[in-house]
């Protein structure tokens, strides 16, 4: 009887949706509490139904729309290029892109040139389906168009962090197996530094004012500028045989230990975070978007760049982030629409109070991290209309939406019918996070107020649930579970710890693993380790990430146990600087003499996660690094308590 009733609901509410949206509270009221009635029996689920109802079915309408448009493209076997060259044909003219660096503006028709002349030069150079060239250049409209017009070849593209030095570098460029790199002129000492050590075939191409000196390392390299300059502009003859749920391109992500991983993104995936954002947020044909964030993450190449390329919205590059000149640049180039990270609102909100702040015609802004203590200021500092916060990594299933603007919240899972998105917070050990069971052998779920795992029930025969994984098959299973939900079926496991609140929202608690988030880039602390440890002569390294008030993230800390007990903290600054990005150098260290290791040797972190970075009364010593100074200097009480109190910029 309760399948039968939910089915019946589930069909009224499909049927009637649109139609329920326009209906007055009242009557919304009565329809939640008959869904509550119906669906749950009790009068708490009366009470959670009249609350919800309204939210879950905009939600659903959104949807529905994504899924029908997305098994329309699995039917009609699209790709995004083939789509992109749709939204062309209805507006050749209009701005696509505007680099705000130098101020050019590609116009769509201009951008689907520059892609045909990037197919061109793939097939000229013998590249076929399913070939990798990595890119490794930072921001701009380039980025979109080698990789755009690699995948109308079918050629994928690997997006590799530009903040990778030496050894991350090498590894992401040998994970995805590329036959060829692109990197900008501006990467030039960094690949020199990697040349010796690329596969002896590999193929170097430069983009950019090039230098007199055209070799790296005794390894020629090509001027990409000048074979793109010659190559033709019309679409490639070249018959794709890809389709909608094949690979469109890597992206790298942390995940929750060792090297980055090569996440799969397929053209199906594109669509739907694309879409997604583009429904849920309120989001227009005629918006022009402020992107900031960097083109080899997701956010920044798909739910900015996407809004582009499938729904032809306009769309401002910016090489990187400026907290001065953000407003600004929304002016200059009237955006309508923001990007951010929740950093990126901090930043903002620190900055002096300047006439362009409320001058913009800016009216929505979305991305993900804004957290609660500083969401209401920025909303009302800045007159935003609309936040749109989201939860997902590039390659999980259990994406979330807050589509109401609910202020903390990541998004939400209906109440009343939660089975229609399968995702689930379920308990996990406190000390492992590995994944608790009851005694059927399946996962426990959380109730309300709870914190737990997300996990996202995995169907690779609907679009919307498919976990497509990563180039290494192993870092693949290892976030898949099985008998999760039900018996004999498989899970994404996300890695993070939410709560849920009664009304279904949903809140970011903790990454779990050996990763923590800091300055909107995720951290492996098995990477950071790894480094340190070689810089140091292999001696014991732990580096975990530690909270600072009033700070997003956690900011990175490494107990050291250096050899002798002394360290010179200057020349390990400057190594410090040449192998890790900004975001992975230790703000504090910890000068130890031993590092406390379990009878396996695996370090244990719990204790000193817990000391943080407060002075020792020990022989121990404990160093901040003062950017400012460019500089370690020791961890007085004076300055810890300067440090809590927020006086101290980090």
């Amino acid at each position: 009887m309760m399948h039968l009733t939910s089915g019946v609901i589930l069909s009224v509410i499909i049927l009637g949706s649109m139609w329920l949206l326009s209906l007055t509270w009242l009557h919304i009221l009565l329809v939640g509490l008959g869904l509550g009635v119906f669906s749950r029996g009790s009068w708490r689920s009366v009470h959670v139904a009249a609350h919800t109802v309204k939210r879950d079915l905009a939600c659903l309408v959104i949807l529905l729309r994504v899924k029908f448009s997305m098994y329309r493209n699995l039917r009609n076997k699209s790709t995004i290029p083939s789509l992109f060259a749709q939204r062309v044909t209805l507006h050749p003219d209009k701005p696509a892109l505007i680099y705000e660096a130098t101020g050019e503006v590609w116009s769509f028709r201009e951008l689907q040139e520059r892609c045909h002349a990037v197919a061109h030069w793939a097939l000229a150079q013998g590249w076929a389906e399913g070939d990798v060239v990595a890119l490794y250049l930072e921001s701009q409209p380039l980025v979109v168009a080698l990789w755009l017009g690699l995948a109308m070849v079918g050629v994928e593209a690997a997006l590799i962090n530009y903040n990778l030095r030496l050894d991350s570098l090498l590894h992401c460029v040998k994970a995805s197996r590329a036959r060829a790199m692109v990197f900008g002129t501006e990467m030039t000492e960094a690949v020199s530094e990697v040349t010796d050590s690329l596969q002896s075939d590999m193929i170097l191409f430069r983009a950019g004012e090039q230098q007199d000196e055209e070799k790296l390392c005794s390894r020629e390299v090509e001027n990409l500028d000048a074979l793109l300059s010659c190559s033709p502009k019309h679409p490639p003859q070249n018959k794709l045989r890809k389709e909608f749920n094949d690979r469109l391109f890597y992206i790298y992500t942390s995940g929750t230990t060792g090297m980055p991983k090569a996440a799969i993104v397929v053209h199906s995936r594109y669509y739907r975070i694309a879409a997604f954002g583009f429904h849920a947020f309120g989001l227009r044909h005629d918006d022009v978007i402020y992107n900031c964030l960097p083109l080899y993450h997701s956010a920044g190449t798909i739910m900015g760049v996407g809004q582009c390329l499938l729904f032809g919205s306009t769309v401002v590059i910016r090489r990187k982030f400026s907290a001065s000149r953000f407003w600004d640049d929304c002016i200059k180039h009237n955006c309508t629409v923001i990007q951010y990270i929740g950093e990126i609102c901090r930043y903002l909100l620190a900055q002096p109070v300047r006439p362009s702040e409320a001058q913009h015609r800016v009216r929505v802004a979305y991305g993900n991290g804004l957290r609660p203590s500083v969401w209401e200021e920025f909303v009302q500092r800045f007159r935003i209309q609309r936040v749109g916060e989201f939860y997902g990594a590039t390659e999980c299933n259990c994406s979330l939406i807050n589509t109401d603007g609910k202020v903390g919240a990541c998004g939400f899972n209906s109440r009343i019918l939660p089975s229609f998105y399968p995702i689930r917070l379920v308990r996990v050990q406190q000390d492992n996070r590995e994944l608790l069971r009851d005694a059927q052998g399946l996962c426990i779920p959380c109730p309300p107020g709870e914190p737990g795992m997300l996990v996202g029930c995995i169907n690779h025969t609907d679009p919307l649930r498919r976990f497509d994984g990563y180039a290494d098959k192993d870092s693949t299973n290892n976030k898949i579970a099985h008998s999760v939900f039900k018996m004999g079926d498989s899970a994404y496991i996300s890695g993070d710890v939410l709560v849920m609140d009664e009304y279904g929202y949903m809140y970011f608690k903790d990454r779990s693993g050996d990763t923590f988030r800091w300055r909107g880039e995720n951290v492996s602390t098995t990477e950071v380790e790894g480094v340190l440890s070689r810089l140091l002569g292999h001696t014991d390294v732990a580096v975990y990430g530690v909270s600072v008030p009033g700070v997003e993230g956690k900011a990175g800390m490494a107990a050291i146990a250096p050899e002798g007990g002394q360290l010179d903290l200057d020349v390990f600054l400057i190594a410090v600087q040449k192998a890790l990005p900004s975001y992975a150098r230790p703000v504090f260290l910890r000068i130890m003499p031993s590092v406390d290791t379990t009878g396996t040797f695996k370090i244990q972190k719990v204790r000193l996660q817990r000391e943080g970075y407060k002075p020792q009364d020990t022989s121990e010593k404990i160093y901040f690094l003062n950017s400012r100074a460019g500089c370690y200097e020791a961890v007085t009480h004076e300055l810890y308590n300067a440090i809590m109190e927020g006086k101290v910029s980090l």
